[in-house]
């Protein structure tokens, strides 16, 4: 199992005296902790809105990219709906040229709105947008020159993208919520799958992954190809109280605010508790404790073979995020490969 973290490139956790370069810079540091921690990837998402600084996900992945070795390096998700698929390409292309190599793509249609307006688009064609632009995407990827024609972007005749990327390939990922036409959608190209859990027991996902797989058979993909990621919110401390201690403060907070605006319930302690339980979706505790977990999961999914921790949505401090990672790539990855 690969495992990594996915941020948001989040203003808002720890001390409020932060500024954004301040952020950034911290972001900055705590990919390169993770690179020598011997962690698997690296993604960074998108957003357009408050709070966040993601907007421009490729040029943070490039400035990760001049300071690490050999840590893979992609987006979490890159909202392609709202994007022109040449410009995705050709910027990530980038990005596997500047790292060598070491550049993916996540793509999803994201869960937040806010880039519809902003780009000049219909909310409406939520789902045709993404369906047009994968197909794009997909094509600049296999080939030098395209030809190629829809409907919501010019038509392309023999037209070459470039630069290509040092890849032969760029691995591109889906990034799933919780429709089945989404899952079946990835298994029937062949994608790899990126399933953001976030609430729940991650095992009542067993159905859409296996809704997947069965597309993926079906369209005549080998099981190898046919990979399962999952990225949920997590944390590891040096034991399981001190992660609870130093995770449930700023995580009741900011989920009880989003509850306000979506029309969740507020986070209590007792609902906390059925998140950190072993079926539950929160992957927080001490390095064993961790592994467990995911193993867990792995087992209940019927393999799991990537894990993103998302943990900058705590109120965690820059120095707690950085012994975490720490702590992910020295105990928790090699609990994780004896336990496989």
């Amino acid at each position: 199992m690969e495992i990594g973290i996915d941020s948001f490139a989040s203003a808002m956790y720890g001390s409020d005296n932060l500024n954004s370069a301040d952020v950034m810079e911290q972001l900055l540091d705590r990919i390169v902790k993770a690179d020598q921690a011997g962690l698997d990837f690296f993604g960074v998402g998108e957003h357009h809105k408050s709070g966040f600084l993601d907007s421009a996900p490729a040029v943070i992945l490039a400035a990760a990219a001049a300071r690490t070795k050999r840590i893979m390096l992609g987006s979490a998700v890159k909202v392609l709906s709202t994007d022109d698929p040449v410009r995705v390409y050709q910027s990530f292309a980038t990005l596997d040229l500047i790292s060598r190599g070491r550049a993916e793509i996540v793509v999803g249609r994201g869960s937040s709105i806010e880039a519809y307006p902003l780009f000049g688009f219909n909310l409406k064609d939520y789902d045709v947008l993404f369906s047009e632009k994968l197909e794009l995407l997909l094509q600049i990827n296999d080939n030098e020159f395209t030809t190629w024609s829809g409907k919501f972007r010019p038509s392309l005749d023999n037209q070459p993208v470039y630069p290509r990327a040092l890849q032969e390939k760029l691995p591109v990922w889906l990034g799933v919520g919780g429709t089945p036409e989404s899952f079946v959608r990835a298994g029937s190209l062949g994608l790899p799958l990126m399933v953001a859990v976030i609430g729940g027991e991650t095992e009542r996902f067993r159905p859409l992954v296996d809704l997947y797989r069965e597309a993926g058979h079906t369209a005549g993909f080998s099981p190898e190809e046919l990979k399962v990621g999952l990225h949920s919110p997590g944390y590891v401390a040096h034991n399981t109280e001190q992660a609870i201690e130093d995770y449930y403060p700023g995580y009741s907070k900011l989920w009880t605010q989003l509850g306000r605006d979506r029309g969740w319930p507020a986070v209590t302690r007792q609902s906390f508790n059925s998140l950190i339980a072993p079926k539950g979706v929160l992957i927080v505790g001490g390095p064993e404790e961790v592994a467990e977990k995911l193993l867990r999961h792995s087992k209940a999914l019927g393999g799991v073979d990537r894990f993103a921790f998302q943990m900058d949505n705590a109120g965690l401090s820059h120095q707690q995020l950085l012994q975490a990672t720490e702590l992910i790539g020295t105990k928790v990855i090699p609990f994780i490969q004896q336990g496989l």
